[in-house]
Parts: structure tokens; sequence; C-alpha cells
């Protein structure tokens, strides 16, 4: 596990609600980090989806869903990887 050191500047009465809430432990942060790279994925998805639906074409063949979904799958798998 990678340990890290983070410095906040919060706003004050935000820093006090959070720690208060509890969620300034490391793993309420653990969660909080899982679920915005867990939503910025699905939006990606989602972005995928809206450039098929604007392309300007009859409906798409089996193959060119399946390498739409490749790349997608590609591009998570760097995302995921590190590279983006």
């Amino acid at each position: 596990m990678a340990e890290l050191e983070i410095k906040l500047d919060l706003p004050e009465a935000l820093a006090r609600e959070a720690e208060a809430s509890g969620l300034l432990t490391p793993e309420s942060i653990e969660l909080l980090l899982r679920a915005e790279i867990d939503r910025r994925r699905i939006n990606r998805v989602f972005d995928a989806a809206d450039r098929l639906a604007a392309l300007d074409m009859p409906r798409l063949s089996q193959s060119e869903v399946e390498a739409e979904i490749r790349a997608v799958r590609e591009e998570r798998h760097k995302s995921d990887a590190g590279g983006g």
C-alpha cells in the first residue's frame, strides 16, 4: 500500500464538518477516491455513447459497435494502468 502525505487547504467550516463526519480518515478518503474513480469511468462510457449517438450515419454494424467497445476498453485499461 502506498503511503502519501497530503495537505489540504480547506475552509475552516468545511474542515470541521468533514472531520466531525469522519471523512478525513484514511478509510473514508479511500472510499471517496474509489467512488470518484468509478464515477469518472462511468462518465467516459457515457461520453463514448454520446459520441456514437452523434455519428451521422445509418445504424452501426456489429463490427463497428465491437470496435467502439474495444476502443473504450483500451482507453479504460490505459487509464487504469496510470496512463491518464
